[in-house]
């Protein structure tokens, strides 16, 4: 299911990869490992902190082998964070690793990574476009950054008011995050064409946009919910 009724924090969006033989496989090795779903989730972070420190780096070098090196770390840290988001969730349900501070682990370190990730790259199109002492590009990457956080805090809204997470809308976790590693792989033919910054400022503004749309969609759809809870015609 896309979306669920259910008002249970642990609520899971579907992800076709969770029924995987080699998903299984890792959380099989994590579990005998004794990892528990809270050092998972943490370690999310970590990935996703290293991948916005070389977003940033990308921006600040001015040798474009350099540059693209430090692209490559982004575009593999943000799928391994993605990993660790799917198998932290795996532990908890599958392997029945849940602990009472499970959601707090599950969703903090989750906006965190989103925040210091979209916001990085608005810093990665630093200088592209600058209007007197406005970066514009910084400032569109902390606005996609919180835009990107509201898609989780009105998704979380509708568990509190006993109607379910809804995850619907274009532009998800997962979608934000890809947006990122394609921008990412698409910067390094920038050198070719002198253009510097420009795909990961299109990704941060889809990025804005898509949550926007986003969190229209979401709230739409908790008073759907909320008015039929009651019986009413919305």
């Amino acid at each position: 299911m896309s979306e669920t009724n259910s008002p249970q924090g642990t609520d899971r969006r579907a992800i076709p990869q969770r029924s995987t033989g080699w998903a299984a496989k890792l959380a099989d090795a994590m579990y005998a490992a004794k990892l528990t779903p809270n050092k998972v989730s943490v370690g999310s972070v970590i990935f996703a902190a290293l991948g916005a420190a070389a977003l940033i780096a990308s921006a600040l070098v001015t040798s474009d082998g350099v540059r693209a090196a430090w692209l490559v770390v982004t575009v593999v840290c943000i799928p391994l964070r993605l990993l660790l988001n799917m198998l932290d969730g795996m532990l908890a349900v599958e392997k029945g690793l849940h602990t009472p501070t499970g959601d707090l682990f599950n969703e903090v370190p989750d906006r965190i990574a989103d925040l210091v990730l979209v916001a990085a790259a608005g810093y990665a199109t630093a200088g592209i476009w600058v209007a007197g002492a406005v970066d514009w590009g910084v400032v569109l990457g902390w606005s996609a950054a919180a835009a990107a956080i509201l898609t989780a805090y009105v998704r979380t809204l509708g568990a509190a008011n006993g109607v379910g997470n809804f995850f619907a809308g274009p532009m998800a976790k997962p979608a934000r995050m890809w947006v990122l590693v394609l921008a990412s792989l698409a910067s390094l033919f920038e050198p070719l064409f002198d253009a510097r910054g420009l795909f990961l400022a299109i990704a941060v503004a889809l990025i804005l946009i898509g949550s926007i749309i986003t969190v229209i969609m979401r709230l739409n759809r908790i008073s759907q919910a909320l008015h039929a809870q009651k019986g009413e015609t919305p």
